[in-house]
């Protein structure tokens, strides 16, 4: 049923979308008129992809070309939709894009796509039977962080990040065809570690909207307190629970790391990359002391050349400056 929408998609309804009521569009939400090919939807998400800037390498040139398409669908329906949860040009209208979101995934599962974005991930969850939940699951996540603000315990969290980051790295393996439960084991450490490592990294942006996503139980024993972390400056104690937490994170990365060895190079060299970026930013902050107010401690493009080499040493492929800013700029 699906494919039979995808040889020419149509429009969205008229009754439906916010535009045709004479609201004010939102962006990525509410796109040109269609019809939606399939192969214009997949241009629509390579734009979204183009216009947005990630630490970590997107459907690269690592990729295979007949799998980037299909990766671009995926994250631009995962992006979209934590977007429309905490960017400024959502507020006020947060759940409304959401409901609209879900809406649009449950009319792609039943081959009535309407949004290029569905359109397009419609195509790429039939051709490789991607299963919906994991989507489902990151819609739930993404409307569970806009009520909870606060994780009690580091279990509580890990309940969180099996919504918001597990299902990320399963439908990863699951689009270059792993689907053994050992590798999935190995991809949900991988993918909270990387979750956890955006959380600390964050630790001031997140303050400034009111979320503290390191567990209370760890604010107590390290003698931190709310206050404390809203107070942007890095004490002694902040400093000491901040290492705990990246050496925490360190622990994830490695347990995850067996599965880069267990991966062909369609995907490994990709997965790689965003280990490496991952583990630096780690390495980052404990240079920084610790310190994540002053500045976020991003990755720069010295910090991408020195990855690129780590990454060219250990999987023995040729180094190119000029490649890596094609690949990754």
């Amino acid at each position: 049923m699906i494919r039979q929408v995808l040889k020419g998609g149509r429009a969205p309804d008229a009754g439906r979308s916010d535009v045709a009521r004479g609201g004010k569009p939102m962006p990525w939400l509410d796109p040109p008129a269609g019809p939606w090919t399939t192969e214009r939807a997949y241009a629509y998400c390579e734009d979204f992809v183009q216009a947005h800037h990630e630490i970590y390498p997107v459907a690269s040139r690592f990729v295979p070309a007949e799998k980037r398409r299909h990766l671009m669908a995926i994250y631009a329906f995962a992006r979209s939709a934590d977007d429309f949860a905490d960017e400024p040009a959502y507020e006020g209208r947060r759940n409304e894009a959401l409901a609209r979101w879900e809406d649009e995934l449950n009319r792609a599962a039943h081959g009535e796509a309407t949004h290029p974005v569905f359109v397009a991930l419609a195509d790429t969850v039939e051709r490789h039977d991607l299963p919906i939940p994991p989507f489902e699951d990151l819609l739930s996540s993404y409307r569970a962080d806009m009520d909870v603000r606060r994780y009690a315990t580091f279990n509580a969290l890990r309940s969180y990040t099996a919504r918001s980051a597990e299902p990320v790295g399963r439908l990863l393996l699951a689009l270059f065809g792993y689907r053994q439960p050992e590798l999935v084991r190995y991809a949900d450490e991988i993918s909270t570690a990387l979750q956890l490592t955006n959380f600390w990294q964050d630790v001031a942006k997140d303050a400034a909207r009111d979320h503290i996503y390191l567990p209370a139980e760890d604010l107590h024993f390290f003698g931190v307190s709310e206050p404390d972390i809203k107070a942007l400056k890095p004490t002694k104690a902040i400093r000491d629970l901040l290492r705990y937490q990246v050496a925490r994170t360190r622990a994830l990365y490695e347990r995850g790391r067996p599965l880069l060895g267990m991966l062909d190079n369609d995907l490994k060299l990709e997965l790689g990359l965003i280990w490496l970026v991952g583990t630096t930013i780690l390495e980052k902050i404990e240079s920084a002391d610790y310190d994540v107010f002053t500045q976020r401690l991003a990755i720069g493009r010295r910090d991408k050349a020195l990855i690129m080499a780590k990454a060219a040493k250990h999987w023995a492929t040729h180094f190119d400056l000029d490649a890596l800013k094609r690949i990754w700029p």
